[in-house]
């Protein structure tokens, strides 16, 4: 039966407190299907670890998973022993559409890319009501057409996309629309609204799909058991050894249709299968009316094929419900399961418990569009919450039944990473894109995931840390394409938000990733200082192709590359984990001996940067440079976000603090006194309202604050009326360029797509604006008001005469970067650019997507248009300025 259908705001909290306590397993189904599995390293077993060929669109149909499995609209339990999909198919397409289509690395003009449209539209944090919405065209899908088009196009021209095909024209497509609702955490109510948006009654072939992952064919000891899904009477009911017995049910009369999850080797290569009916039968069943589904409607796959024949401007709405309906064996007799009343009661107060709960989430002072916002970045941050499984030492020995892994292997992609064995559901990027997850985009999702689901923000904040996924030698994991490569040091920073936000009670957590992040800390001084001063290298650290050549390869002549990125990190991590010392060390003095290591490391750490030559005092900013093996260095003076980031370097200390930790407040004004020249950045005190005394720690001294705060809020470098660039716009007439190796380097203002292949080339940090930079600026912005107060006033933009607060300035860049995604004076959302479907279309204009990053003029979304992981940090801008 269901729970309990009073629609009230609490009913969402008691999931959750539920979930937390373990009595009752509410996060157990969720969205946790990827919408792209093709193309990923993990299904990569080529020679030369090329990714979207060795597994492209064309074969995803017909080729099983290993690792993982992918569908629209899915969802599947925390293990992805079954997944449930929508497929749809409009008469015309040469194929069910099973999954989203896109462009691999090298099939994009600006790298890969999804060419759909669909949207996140809502969801709880226990996924209790989530809704999800796809726009598929009437006529033939153009796929032919936007591989060409694209493929022809250079860097220099837009991204080909769907909506410029024509397919669109006079409405002629499906609006899709999914909702689900629990009724319990394993009966999941489903409603399917399909709607004729076009003008001429048109038929739609709907398909909702029930599988189990092939865990089975790989040869594997003791997981060679396969389980049984068999359909009749407008259902199909699965037997799994370990999940139990899963009924999906559907209204009216469907198709039962049924094949295997196994690869059809014929089509591929030619070879006999393991089925007569493999993977791709019920597509070419419907679409080619070909005898390739089982007869005795049994397998491993199965759909309920529903054919419906809407009239111009109709809609129709199927009902459908997927629940657990005994446990292991799962043997017995199917149950029929409720589709009318207690269905539709559960469905209605789902719906109503997430508005009670978003309406108590919404702060009064949200517009009612930013309450939209608001909704939306949270739903697509759960939608964005994928099963992820690679065990990497079986991926690089192979599986007993397949052939074994070219030789390369052992030494190529992620070979130092043997130990990785990932079987979790972690936040990822983008479902298509990203489909896996990445360090530091992982850490900015923790800070808005921690205001619906603290302990699901708690989880993956340690998930990195975990013995499993951390390197024996203490490197966090980047992400799939390359384990190795580095990521900003943010985790640290992330925990401290999430502690906050949780409300600063859980010690053991913090203790918890306190004691692995020490590792990680020490990691980057044995890796990442070669020279052993205090001043770091690191590598691209995910800004991509922000400086004159890929700073993840090879210089282009010998010397070590000193990053002010880098180094601002590291002093903005020994910062982060003395703020954790400082509060762990109230409860448990231990920690006060750790507390005084990380102040004097700060100490060394940022007074290196102005004496190893990063801060440039005649143009007031940091810049990297090449430091060559005579010791002459070699500035390279771009001015970027890679000199901004220092700023984040910051905390401050009260008197209060000090008077309870005795011994570190010795040993500061013992360093003081002895080590006068670190007073620049642990000098400054003053006495706030409160009567507390504050000393400020800051990579950027008082002096310099103002002055590179004047760069910052300058509308002809950094400020743009949606926030700030990463490149600063005077670089659009005066690019950077320098020689070396016998080479020339330049980097020019880019406000959209990058025009150049570095470091892949799908991403820009040469001009547009990322929403995670500019948080971490904001955030510092109001760590700096915390010591400063209404004290320090800063004019705001530069030359408008202006003065604000850094309270003010920090409100003012949130409100531009929330401007993005409301609609302006003139009704146009600045994410959308200018497309006028998606501006003006009363279908189109109201659905919101979060890109990657924006353009740096315009604010048009760019890049991964569903990267809801930290661009859903407007969320905590929204939570944090309408408060």
């Amino acid at each position: 039966m269901a729970e309990a259908v009073t629609p009230t705001g609490d009913a969402e909290h008691t999931r959750l407190a539920q979930a937390n306590a373990g009595e009752q397993p509410w996060r157990s189904w969720g969205p946790y299907l990827s919408e792209r599995a093709w193309g990923t390293v993990r299904e990569d077993y080529s020679e030369h670890g090329t990714a979207w060929d060795y597994f492209p669109h064309d074969c995803a149909r017909s080729r099983t998973y290993r690792w993982n499995e992918d569908g629209m609209a899915g969802i599947c339990d925390d293990r992805q022993t079954f997944c449930f999909a929508l497929a749809l198919w409009n008469g015309q397409d040469p194929i069910l559409k099973e999954r989203m289509f896109g462009l691999g690395g090298d099939g994009g003009n600006h790298g890969e890319d999804v060419k759909e449209y669909w949207w996140y539209e809502d969801s709880t944090p226990t996924h209790s009501w989530m809704r999800w919405r796809y726009h598929y065209p009437q006529s033939a899908f153009p796929y032919d057409d936007l591989v060409a088009v694209n493929a022809a196009r250079g860097r220099d021209e837009t991204e080909y996309e769907l909506v410029d095909t024509g397919v669109f024209d006079d409405d002629r497509y499906w609006a899709v629309t999914v909702d689900y609702a629990k009724a319990s955490p394993t009966d999941m109510c489903v409603v399917v609204n399909v709607a004729n948006r076009g003008p001429d009654t048109a038929t739609l072939h709907m398909l909702p799909t029930l599988w189990f992952r092939n865990t089975w064919s790989w040869g594997l000891p003791g997981r060679d058991q396969v389980p049984v899904l068999s359909g009749g009477d407008g259902r199909l009911v699965g037997e799994h050894w370990v999940l139990g017995q899963v009924v999906l049910q559907g209204e009216g009369d469907p198709t039962v249709l049924c094949c295997d999850n196994e690869t059809n080797t014929r089509r591929l290569w030619g070879l006999p299968g393991r089925s007569e009916y493999p993977k791709d039968g019920i597509n070419d069943h419907v679409v080619d009316g070909a005898d390739t589904v089982n007869p005795a409607m049994t397998g491993t796959k199965g759909a309920l094929h529903y054919k419906l024949t809407v009239p111009a401007g109709g809609e129709m709405w199927i009902r459908l419900r997927l629940t657990l309906t005994s446990p292991p064996p799962g043997d017995e007799a199917a149950p029929l399961l409720d589709l009318g009343r207690d269905f539709d009661q559960v469905v209605a107060a789902r719906r109503a418990e997430a508005d009670a709960y978003f309406t108590g989430l919404t702060p009064k002072g949200a517009t009612r569009e930013e309450a939209v916002v608001l909704r939306r970045a949270i739903a697509g941050l759960m939608w964005g919450k994928q099963f992820y499984h690679f065990d990497v030492e079986q991926w690089l020995n192979g599986d007993p039944a397949s052939a074994p892994p070219p030789a390369g292997r052992k030494h190529g992609r992620n070979s130092a990473w043997w130990h990785m064995n990932s079987f979790d559901v972690i936040s990822m990027p983008d479902p298509w894109e990203y489909p896996w997850y990445a360090a530091w985009d992982l850490a900015f999702h923790c800070v808005t995931l921690a205001r619906v689901d603290p302990e699901f923000a708690k989880q993956q904040v340690l998930l990195l840390l975990r013995e499993w996924y951390m390197h024996p030698n203490g490197q966090i994991p980047a992400y799939e394409w390359a384990f190795g490569d580095v990521n900003p040091p943010v985790h640290a920073w992330a925990a401290l938000r999430v502690f906050e936000i949780d409300g600063g009670r859980d010690y053991d957590f913090l203790a918890r990733v306190m004691h692995k992040l020490l590792l990680n800390f020490t990691w980057w001084v044995n890796r990442k200082d070669i020279n052993g001063n205090n001043v770091f290298e690191g590598g691209f650290l995910g800004l991509d192709n922000v400086g004159p050549f890929d700073r993840s390869a090879a210089l282009p002549v010998a010397g070590v590359l000193e990053q002010s990125d880098g180094t601002g990190w590291m002093a903005m991590y020994a910062l982060n984990l003395l703020d954790m010392a400082v509060r762990l060390a109230e409860h448990d003095r231990a920690y006060e001996d750790v507390a005084t290591k990380f102040f004097e490391h700060f100490a060394y750490i940022a007074a290196a940067a102005y004496h190893q030559g990063l801060w440039d005092d005649e143009d007031s900013f940091f810049y990297d440079q090449l430091r060559l093996p005579d010791g002459s260095t070699v500035p390279l003076k771009v001015r970027s976000v890679v000199g901004l980031l220092p700023l984040a370097a910051t905390t401050t200390l009260t008197s209060r603090t000090l008077g309870r930790l005795p011994e570190l407040a010795a040993r500061l004004r013992w360093f003081l006194t002895n080590k006068p020249a670190y007073a620049d950045v642990v000098g400054a005190r003053r006495m706030a309202g409160d009567g507390l005394k504050r000393r400020l720690l800051s990579m950027v001294g008082p002096d310099q604050i103002v002055r590179i705060l004047t760069r910052m809020l300058d509308e002809e470098e950094f400020l743009s009326q949606y926030g700030l660039r990463t490149l600063s716009r005077r670089h659009l007439d005066k690019p950077f360029t320098v020689e070396l190796g016998g080479q020339e380097f330049t980097v020019g203002y880019e406000p959209a797509e990058s025009t150049s292949g570095l470091f892949g080339g799908n991403s820009n940090w040469r001009g547009p604006i990322w929403m995670p930079t500019n948080y971490l600026l904001i955030c510092a912005l109001r760590d700096y008001a915390a010591f400063f107060g209404d004290g320090l006033m800063i004019e705001h933009p530069t030359r408008s005469g202006k003065k604000r607060t850094l309270n003010e300035v920090a409100d003012d860049l949130s409100d531009r970067l929330i401007s993005l995604f409301v609609p302006d004076a003139w009704g146009r959302r600045p994410i959308y650019g200018a497309c006028e479907l998606f501006q003006t279309h009363p279908d189109w204009k109201d659905l919101i997507v979060f890109p990657e990053y924006f353009h740096g003029d315009n604010g048009a979304g760019l890049g991964a248009w569903h990267q809801t992981g930290w661009t859903a940090l407007v969320a905590d801008l929204i939570l944090t300025t309408r408060r």
